[in-house]
């Protein structure tokens, strides 16, 4: 792997922090803890677990510490099955959707037995509680918060690992990660919230075998830190059935034996964060940042407005010698929130990276002219196993050229097509995708790809026609500004989108004042660019082709530079006044 690589898989921010503030490896975390504990002959030692968290490894690294008193909080929760009968009316039968929970933790902890456990930790001398819900029975005199990350557990979910607490075993992985997603990790958030102000230690358990250790105060130290300077988050990359070799070819990526569909790499939801304490790096989920600092990151006005949800998204699209897409809508904002309990839906955008050749292509709005009932049943019939739906008869397919942007407000029937790299900007709620036809294809795993007719013909806004489109979502571009040192254009203007983007463009040095919004970059146009701060905030900060990268609002006003004098191009994301 070329140091580029390496350095795009796996950017890490340096932190200032004391001598042995974070340590890696279970014998050295254990010895750090020990540390920390001597000559406390009477303490409670509390780790606090998300759920997915592998709980064999935590009692590998305490056990050692030696205690009388060991209580499992998991055994304090409702019995598996019951647990699985309690979740069955948010998760629903469909094969990806759920309703969002409003349930805590709490709540399937009957008080009976946190009671019993709460006086066997009054009873004991030296006493470990470890697990999801172990705050629940005591906060301890030393806490523990041991985590992982998003992306490492739907990993493990591939791999033949289950939920949290379950009787079923053995699910699909689209089942797993539709629990995860809206509930287990729903409870799990609002606990991990309560602890990272207060915890005496954080617990990195995403390394299999390799846990990593940091004090509270250095961890926290970390975020103040990281959220006043620019960033990367982890990227990662996955195959699909339409996937294009454009990634692999640009960014040195790993051979997987196919091509790579998705890379998601500016979504702190699922994307991780590398914190370096000198030669010990520590993995943590982006969301953390989002919920530790979130003035800080989002700015007044964002936060005010999402409170602690980062708003933005940007992921990648590669069909470049690969196929279309599926054609999809999204939910209207009503939909979303009357049927899903989310409360705002996922308006998006086409940012056109590259094309296979001169042009590429994207599926947009319906063809003037078209019946929709007609089209309803076409696309019944062809996934009833009936005629191939004949998408363009139905649907119009734009030509795209590199730099175009196509809006996609949700509502608006859409798709890539084959030999198109998309860089898509959109609101984060990225789960609700309804897929209306996927072209007869099965995925990878031979299955069938999920359908979901009823909801996406329930919020297709069938006035998004040809000329609609032409007019109001391709090739909206608006010069706002044009100096000596460079351009900035508007091409984000879709009035029913929260979402404003901005292309950057010079080859000298263009000064980008704040606006009470974080701002989202990619880097679509150089081979790189540096981002400096006016007024010292920061130190200087370079990026590459197609990286993306987040600037808080905390990080103050900043300049895209182009240290070789070449024309650099980025797009700029921020959430609207």
């Amino acid at each position: 792997m070329s140091l580029r690589s390496e350095e795009m898989l796996h950017p890490v921010i340096s932190i200032q922090a004391p001598a042995g503030a974070a340590c890696r490896g279970t014998m050295a975390c254990t010895a750090a803890l020990a540390r920390a504990l001597a000559g406390r002959q009477q303490v409670t030692v509390t780790v606090e677990c998300y759920p997915g968290v592998d709980q064999q490894e935590v009692l590998d690294l305490f056990l050692p510490l030696g205690f009388d008193t060991v209580i499992h909080a998991d055994d304090c929760a409702l019995p598996p099955a019951e647990l699985d009968a309690a979740l069955d009316r948010d998760l629903t039968d469909d094969r990806v959707f759920g309703i969002f929970t409003v349930r805590r933790l709490a709540d399937f902890y009957p008080p009976d037995r946190l009671a019993a456990a709460r006086q066997s930790v009054a009873d004991g001398r030296r006493v470990l509680v470890y697990g999801v819900g172990a705050t629940l029975v005591t906060e301890g005199d030393v806490l523990v918060y041991a985590d992982i990350t998003r992306w490492e557990l739907q990993l493990r979910f591939r791999r033949g690992a289950d939920n949290w607490r379950t009787a079923r075993r053995g699910l699909p992985r689209l089942s797993k990660y539709k629990r995860g997603y809206f509930a287990e990790w729903r409870w799990g958030d609002k606990v991990k919230k309560t602890c990272l102000p207060v915890m005496d230690f954080y617990l990195d358990t995403t390394t299999g075998g390799s846990p990593a250790l940091a004090e509270g105060g250095a961890y926290r130290s970390a975020l103040d830190q990281a959220v006043r300077r620019p960033f990367r988050l982890v990227p990662y990359y996955d195959p699909g059935v339409w996937g294009g070799d454009w990634m692999k070819r640009t960014f040195d990526l790993p051979e997987n034996g196919s091509n790579y569909a998705w890379s998601f790499d500016g979504v702190p939801e699922e994307n991780s964060l590398l914190l370096g304490f000198g030669e010990t790096v520590l993995e943590t989920p982006a969301v953390n940042l989002v919920f530790a600092r979130p003035r800080e990151l989002l700015g007044e006005r964002v936060h005010a407005r999402f409170g602690t949800e980062f708003p933005i998204r940007f992921d990648m699209l590669d069909t470049i010698h690969g196929q279309n897409l599926s054609l999809q809508v999204h939910p209207l904002t009503e939909y979303i929130q009357d049927t899903f309990n989310m409360r705002y839906t996922q308006d998006e955008s086409y940012y056109i990276l590259d094309t296979a050749g001169e042009e590429g292509s994207v599926w947009l709005g319906i063809r003037t002219g078209t019946d929709p009932a007609a089209m309803a049943d076409a696309l019944r019939r062809a996934q009833a196993g009936g005629a191939p739906f004949d998408a363009a008869r139905y649907v119009n397919c734009f030509p795209v050229k590199k730099h175009d942007h196509v809006l996609i407000p949700a509502g608006t029937v859409h798709g890539s097509g084959a030999g198109t790299m998309v860089l898509e900007i959109s609101a984060t709620p990225y789960i609700f995708t309804f897929k209306l036809w996927d072209w007869g294809r099965v995925d990878l795993d031979g299955k069938p790809r999920p359908i979901h007719l009823d909801h996406g013909l329930a919020n297709i806004q069938w006035d998004r026609d040809t000329d609609y489109c032409r007019r109001n979502l391709l090739r909206q571009d608006r010069l706002v500004l044009e100096g000596p040192d460079g351009t900035v254009t508007m091409t984000g203007l879709a009035e029913r989108e929260f979402i404003d983007t901005f292309r950057l463009t010079t080859a000298r040095s263009l000064l980008l004042p704040r606006d009470g919004s974080v701002h989202m970059l990619n880097l679509v146009e150089g081979e790189e660019a540096r981002i400096t701060s006016p007024d010292g905030t920061f130190a200087p900060f370079t990026v590459h082709y197609a990286q993306t990268f987040i600037l808080p609002e905390a990080a103050g006003a900043y300049r895209l530079e182009s240290p070789s004098g070449q024309t650099v191009r980025a797009i700029l994301a921020r959430v609207r006044r």
